[in-house]
């Protein structure tokens, strides 16, 4: 940029000068006699041979000009470039660091879950983890805990939504884990942890011996967002077929849950349900069928343009009636614990 005003003061002197010349030359013809026409003919020529060369002079530093204003451009365009690369290199870093020092937390965790402990230090789920600082959300391995009288376990803990704290039992998402499972996968628990899964009936009967809330978090296929929350959750054992227990509403996608209280759990090889059809075949799923539903969280997963097409007598889908009614497959479920007194 300063080369840039050094041209344009130097133009400004040269132009200065040629003014001067005129007035010079004005003067001098009018205190001396007419001249003739031959000086006439020299003086336009030289004038002339200067406006030439100022217009050239004028037309370099243009060109000058313009040369100097795109190497400007193209070093902003580089620098906001590497300013982006550096950006990305930070995001990289912060994630690995997030990564590895949650590694380390768990190992840390894993290290004291095996030293001899009272039952306050005890650690149930992802509440305690919680309580214990471990604040990010992700996946946790409790090993096999003999003052618990518990196996290895592998837990997801969201540590974010509303307070944090919740172990999840529950989520649909991906599409590609069939719920349609016979008894003993739903007593044992199946899927991926990271994508979709059932925590398992034996777990979650664990886990709600506590006094539980049960959190469900749905998102539609048009990105919105709804849950429904219970302030009592609990499911007796596999001897009482895992019975649902809930109580105390809240939220706003509708209470579609409250017609299973009391009901037992259902799978395709296990029909517990209150109804003389089979309530499990006709949904696809494991559920807590009463006759037979107002929601189905296990269902079939129907992707986006086929979520709306389930309009067959069975509504087998992901549905939460309250909400969308019977026919409209929901997106993403996840459902999720934790204690009353958290």
């Amino acid at each position: 940029m300063a080369k840039i005003n050094l041209s344009i003061v130097v133009l400004e002197v040269a132009l200065l000068l040629l003014a001067e010349t005129w007035a010079q030359n004005l003067r001098k013809r009018q205190a001396l006699p007419k001249p003739s026409k031959g000086q006439c003919c020299d003086e336009v020529r030289s004038l002339k041979v200067q406006v030439a060369n100022l217009t050239s002079l004028f037309e370099e530093l243009s060109r000058k000009q313009e040369t100097d204003m795109k190497k400007l451009v193209k070093q902003i365009l580089d620098l906001d470039q590497q300013s982006r690369q550096q950006d990305v290199r930070v995001t990289e870093a912060e994630s690995k660091y997030s990564e590895i020092n949650n590694r380390v937390e768990i190992m840390q965790l894993q290290t004291a879950q095996s030293a001899p402990k009272t039952s306050s230090e005890a650690i149930y789920d992802c509440a305690s983890l919680y309580s214990k600082n471990y604040k990010i959300s992700g996946e946790y391995k409790l090993p096999k805990d003999e003052f618990l009288g518990t196996p290895e376990f592998t837990l997801f803990c969201d540590m974010e939504t509303n307070g944090g704290g919740w172990t999840v039992i529950q989520r649909r998402s991906v599409g590609l884990t069939s719920f349609n499972r016979d008894w003993k996968q739903y007593k044992q628990g199946f899927g991926s942890i990271r994508g979709d899964f059932w925590l398992g009936n034996d777990n979650i009967f664990r886990l709600t011996r506590q006094p539980s809330t049960l959190r469900i978090d749905m998102e539609d296929w048009e990105g919105e967002k709804r849950y429904a929350e219970y302030g009592f959750f609990t499911v007796s054992n596999e001897l009482n077929s895992y019975k649902l227990f809930l109580a105390n509403y809240s939220g706003n996608a509708g209470d579609s849950l409250r017609y299973h209280n009391n009901t037992n759990f259902s799978t395709m090889n296990k029909d517990n349900d209150k109804c003389l059809d089979d309530c499990a075949a006709r949904r696809k799923g494991g559920y807590w069928y009463n006759c037979c539903t107002d929601s189905n969280l296990n269902g079939v997963y129907y992707r986006y343009g086929n979520h709306i097409k389930n309009q067959d007598k069975n509504q087998d889908g992901i549905t939460w009636y309250g909400w969308h009614g019977p026919t409209y497959s929901l997106k993403k479920v996840e459902m999720k614990v934790r204690p009353v007194n958290f």
